[in-house]
């Protein structure tokens, strides 16, 4: 994914039914007039674009953070995060419902932006934001604090306010995304853990520092996929307020649970995404490698959407019979292997 795709999708935050940029904004706060140029920022957007202009490659890294981990976490399924090239809209009408993927994208896309800029804080890249210094208790038996905390507070403030800000309409889709947008961001912060490093002589323990980090990002992106998969089925609710008319969302079946700040949100159905369908996005799962022993949904009969799949073999070139010699390096001989590819009819 080229970087001119990456910040088209920050606008996926602002702006879902419209994420374009053209090519000159391929290279992210390197131009002075890139916040006015962006087309589709509310006022507040267009602020804090030029107030914390230092910090927007971040939110662009957090957006590409965002579509690498929900490819990877739907790889196997028959909607897999493809993206489109070339295109306005990056995932096509896709997000254009307020269905379970839209809820992950929001969701995803938001985290990997407060990871991002905390994390970006913490390496010193920008002058404006830096580690944390207001540790949460006193130290504990056998460490004190040290290091570098990461400051998540401050990346899930970015996130909010540059991904919230156009979501103040007072529609059922605004409820969703900023619902959806925090159940992300607010991740983060349930993951925080103590990181620590011990110091002495010989590798002892004499003294050990501890500091506050995120985790991996992998493990936010299979937290909220297991969000997706429980996701609450909402309808939407009109009533008159002092400002007009205003939607919200109750839950759709009273005798499940009732979403938490952390669950994901929807109240529109999802495409089967068996064919190809330009009005839903839909590109179809033919010609998908499918895993012809799996009973999952990536296995051949559910991916394939009971077309049946074709097999053809494939070779590579695999290292083979390494030998660790003292010392100290690995030869290896380069071997042709033959697998069997199973695709999608």
């Amino acid at each position: 994914m080229g970087p001119t795709c990456v910040v088209k999708f920050v606008l996926i935050l602002i702006m879902p039914m419209s994420l374009a940029l053209g090519q000159q904004y391929s290279s992210l706060g390197s131009q002075p007039l890139l916040c006015g140029s962006i087309p589709g920022l509310v006022a507040k957007q267009l602020r804090f674009c030029r107030n914390y202009i230092e910090i927007m490659p971040s939110v662009a890294e957090g957006v590409k953070l965002g579509i690498q981990e929900c490819q990877h976490q739907f790889r196997g399924r028959r909607w897999n995060c493809t993206t489109i090239k070339d295109n306005l809209a990056i995932f096509g009408p896709v997000l254009d419902k307020a269905t379970r993927e839209s809820a992950f994208v929001h969701a995803i896309a938001s985290a990997g932006v407060a990871f991002a800029v905390t994390r970006s804080c913490a390496e010193g890249t920008s002058t404006m934001c830096g580690c944390d210094s207001h540790h949460k208790g006193p130290p504990g038996e056998g460490w004190k604090w040290g290091g570098c905390s990461e400051d998540a507070e401050f990346g899930v403030l970015v996130s909010r306010e540059f991904a919230d800000a156009r979501e103040n309409r007072p529609d059922a889709r605004s409820a969703m995304n900023r619902h959806n947008n925090e159940a992300g961001r607010t991740t983060i912060l349930d993951h925080m853990h103590l990181r620590c490093k011990c110091h002495g002589l010989s590798g002892s323990c004499e003294v050990k520092t501890c500091w506050w980090a995120q985790p991996d990002f992998r493990t936010l992106g299979d937290y909220l996929k297991d969000k997706y998969d429980s996701a609450s089925e909402m309808v939407v609710e009109k009533h008159r307020e002092s400002r007009g008319w205003v939607e919200t969302l109750r839950v759709k079946y009273n005798f499940f649970k009732h979403p938490t700040e952390r669950d994901l949100v929807y109240y529109e159905g999802s495409p089967n995404f068996c064919e190809p369908n330009p009005e839903t996005g839909s590109f179809g799962t033919r010609d998908r490698v499918c895993n012809v022993s799996s009973h999952g949904i990536e296995g051949c009969d559910l991916l394939c959407c009971g077309r049946g799949h074709n097999t053809r073999t494939e070779k590579r070139k695999e290292k083979c019979h390494c030998i660790f010699h003292w010392c100290c390096y690995v030869s290896c001989q380069e071997c042709v292997r033959v697998y069997d590819v199973h695709t999608c009819k």
